[in-house]
This record gives C-alpha cells, structure tokens and sequence, in this order.
C-alpha cells in the first residue's frame, strides 16, 4: 500500500510543478460559497478556507474585479449568478463638481447604473475649476481606466483633456460640453432653447398682450458656444411666438449659470434699466432664481416673468410658490444620465456601432405639470433635501 502511494506521489510531482498557485487560491475561495444565495465576510471565508485574511482579502478583490463575485452590501461577497461573467470594465468620471443638484444627480445616477451593470467607477471632481480638470485626466490616465466620462464646464480646457485620452488610448464621452473626438452625450440645447423662449412668448401674450420693453438673456459664457445654443435658442423661440418682437431690447448679462452671479448683475442692470416689463431666458435654474431674488429685492417682482434649464430641484420648488414669477423650467433630467451614459460606454467597449452624439429629450416643466413629472418631490422636500 505505501509503494502504491509512493508511486502516485511520484507520478503526480511534476504535475503539480503546472499548478498555478493564485487560481488554487481563487478555486478554495469560491468553493467557500456553498450556493449563489450564501453571502459571506472576510471573516468568514478566512474561516472556511484557512488561508490568511490579507490573502484572502486579495482574492475576493480579484474575484470580484473579474466579475465571479459581486458586492452584497458593504462588506459582504456572493456568486455572480449565471455561467460565465462578462469582463468587467473600469470607467473613469471626471465630474464637475456638487455645487449645484444637477451635477449631484448625474453622480448619484452613475453610481446607481454601476452597481446595476457591474462596472468599477473611478470618480474624480473637477470642481469647476480648469486645472483640477487637467490633473484630473492625468490622474485618470494612470488609472488605467477602459474608458472615461468627462463632465466639465471649460470650453478652453476641452481640447487639452481631450488630446491627453487620445494619446492615452482611452475613449471619451464628453457630457454636455463637447470636447474633440469625444461622443457627445446630454442636453439638444438649441432645441431646449426654443421650448423655454416659445412658452416665455405665450406667457408674454396672455399676461402682457403680447408687449414687453427687454428681454435679458442671462448666460453661460465659460462653457461655449455649444451651451450658448440654448440661449440662442430661447431668444429665436421667443420672437416666433410674440406678438410685439419689435419692442423687445435685447440685454445679454453673464450670471455664469449660478444664483449668486445672476443676483447680482441682475441686481445692478435693475439699477439702471427704464424698461418695465421684462423678459428673461436664464441658462439654468439657479441664474433664473438669482434674477428672482433680485427682481424681489428691487421690489419689482411684478415686471418680470423668467424662464429656466434644466428643471433642478430648486426650479421645481420654486415652480410650486404661489406668487413666483418663474413661468417655467425645460427639463434635462440629470437623474437618468447614470443609466444612459453607462450603457452608451458599454456600446463603446463592446466595439457595437454608437452614434457621435447621443441627445436627451427635453420636457417643458410648468406649474400645472411638475407634479405629474415629478411626483415624488414632496418626499424629499419633506427630507430637507429640497429648499426652496
């Protein structure tokens, strides 16, 4: 009997010299799992396995990365269901910045379609600021990501991150902000434009017949002409519908899409227009209630009627007072990017035919419809999420 096993021994040796060691570990580990349901800690595969914690932490992070595990709640591990896991791809998101919700949501959102779809999200902030964007595609470049989702407000920086990925050999979806040789995803601005400028038009003939003394464009200068477009957009959609497009003087004020900018050039054109009725188109949501509280402060509340982008939380709010004068919002619907862009990226990496822009459909948002649209805004605004 020990000859027998003494020759086996000896025939099996030079085998086992073929044995890769780190896929036995990863066999031991996964046999840990007794079925697809089990989830299991760190403590306890150490305990079933009787491999050493930072072994084994090692393991099920490469497991994990390869896509034979998922995650099931912060620390814990289960089998990824099905035969076979598909590659698992590593995208990077350069946002820019949680100043405001629509950034915020397009993360949260992202975050969400990752879990969902299995892919590992790199995020950086760029802040708002152009060489934190810089650095930031450097950072993500060393990262080694498949991919990278780049939401950055610089026109001037587009061309220089943008050329970075490309000698990096990493494919680029630029978000909102056109950046060259990038796929284009987010907002038909010109389009959303001309929904905001034709329903500030209506609103105009119904209340004022059709009469009014200024139309104040408030814009978005930093981010270019392609954002630009919305303006343009409102104003040509407002003199299509108006009825006295003759009367209107035209007033371009940069609030730099942000409440307290837009309060204040708004504050100071108040200053010294004689104009009495007066119209105006806001880039965002924020510079449209920055020009409210300046018309508030002024005391001439009853003079203006303004228009929004992007139907933010605070623009919905805002919609809902009794006596605002913002007449309406166009939404972009941030909080459905997540899904849109990952999907997009995983057409990219698939190597499936994409298109060289993907456009979102805008809906204009107004007191009798923001309820329908949103129904769900009670809940948070009743959180403190939301503040009017």
């Amino acid at each position: 009997m020990d000859i027998e096993t003494n020759a086996r021994a000896e025939v099996e040796r030079p085998r086992r010299s073929y044995l890769l060691k780190s896929l036995v570990h990863a066999a031991e580990v996964l046999r840990a799992f007794r079925d697809t349901g089990e989830a299991l800690r760190l403590r306890d595969v150490v305990a079933r396995t009787g491999l050493t914690k930072a072994l084994c932490f090692r393991v099920l992070y490469s497991l994990h990365w390869c896509g034979f595990l998922e995650k099931a709640g912060d620390s814990c591990y289960r089998l990824t269901p099905g035969p076979r896991p598909e590659k698992r791809f590593r995208i990077g998101y350069a946002g820019q910045g949680q100043d405001s919700s629509f950034p915020r949501e397009v993360a949260t959102g992202l975050e969400r379609a990752s879990r969902e779809m299995r892919v590992e999200l790199v995020m950086v902030d760029n802040r708002y600021d152009l060489k934190t964007a810089l650095r930031n595609a450097d950072r993500l470049i060393r990262e080694e990501v498949d991919l990278v989702i780049e939401f950055q407000a610089h026109e001037s920086a587009a061309p220089e991150i943008a050329r970075k990925y490309m000698e990096a050999g990493i494919p680029l979806i630029a978000v909102d902000i056109p950046h060259p040789g990038a796929t284009y995803f987010g907002a038909n601005n010109y389009e959303a434009g001309l929904l905001g400028g034709r329903h500030l038009g209506r609103w105009a003939n119904r209340n004022w017949g059709g009469e009014a003394d200024e139309v104040v464009l408030l814009e978005l200068a930093r981010s270019g002409s392609i954002p630009q477009a919305r303006l343009k957009g409102m104003s040509m959609g407002l003199h299509e519908v108006v009825r006295r497009p003759e009367t209107l003087k035209p007033v371009h004020l940069d609030g730099d899409g942000q409440f307290q900018t837009s309060w204040e050039v708004m504050r100071r054109h108040l200053r010294t227009t004689r104009a009495h009725r007066i119209l105006v188109g806001a880039a965002t949501d924020p510079s449209a209630i920055g020009a409210l509280r300046a018309f508030e402060e002024a005391g001439r509340l009853a003079e203006c009627a303004v228009i929004g982008q992007n139907a933010e939380p605070e623009g919905r709010a805002e919609l809902r007072q009794q006596r605002t004068r913002l007449v309406g919002t166009v939404a972009y619907f941030p909080e459905k990017y997540g899904e849109g862009l990952l999907a997009l990226a995983l057409d990219i990496l698939n190597k499936r035919v994409t298109p060289p822009a993907k456009f979102i459909k805008h809906v204009l948002i107004t007191r009798e419809n923001v309820d329908h649209f949103y129904p769900n805004d009670a809940l948070t605004e009743a959180a403190g999420v939301v503040k009017a």
